[in-house]
């Protein structure tokens, strides 16, 4: 088995410049609580069915022409964490996601790290410490990212959050 022990990551968003916050609910995970075993990659555990978790976002700019939801693992075994879903260019009239919801129109899918296009939820190593979910919707002022859709996910992110005026965040935990 890998050696695992490794110490935490950092909050991947204070490395960032500090930006306004608006909120972010959901009805399927919370804060800093485990995620339940629904939203988890199929085959990760008994339950898992990989369901995005119901979003819903308010409180952002007036000017907000278009939102970027992300959900990023920094604690992946990996030098860079790993991107479960990117999403630009969600329309600022769409303010909520449901569970397991189909993208609205003119919302742009892009690859996760993992390389698909849609939501790919938690599978963390068995035994590894408990992995922290960042759920975050960022606002951007423009009807558009200005991305491909084959654009890489840190790129989308490096974009995103040099545009972004705002953003909300859920951090939820998994681990098998």
């Amino acid at each position: 088995m890998a050696n695992l022990d490794r110490p935490r990551a950092e909050d991947p968003y204070l490395k960032l410049p500090a930006i306004p916050s608006f909120e972010l609910t959901s009805t399927d995970i919370e804060d800093g609580r485990p995620m339940p075993a629904r939203h988890a990659a199929v085959g990760a555990c008994e339950g898992a069915l990989n369901l995005s978790p119901q979003l819903a976002w308010s409180g952002f700019p007036e000017d907000t022409k278009s939102f970027v939801l992300t959900c990023f693992d920094p604690d992946a075994p990996t030098p860079s964490g790993i991107w479960h879903w990117v999403v630009a260019d969600i329309p600022a009239d769409i303010t909520s996601l449901d569970t397991g919801a189909e993208l609205p129109p003119g919302a742009m899918p892009l690859a996760s790290d993992i390389g698909l296009t849609t939501y790919a939820g938690p599978w963390p190593a068995d035994g590894d410490m408990a992995h922290r979910y960042y759920f975050v919707v960022h606002a951007i002022p423009e009807e558009t990212l200005g991305v491909q859709a084959e654009t890489r996910a840190a790129l989308v992110a490096e974009n995103c959050f040099m545009k972004a005026t705002a953003r909300a965040q859920i951090v939820a935990t998994f681990q098998r």
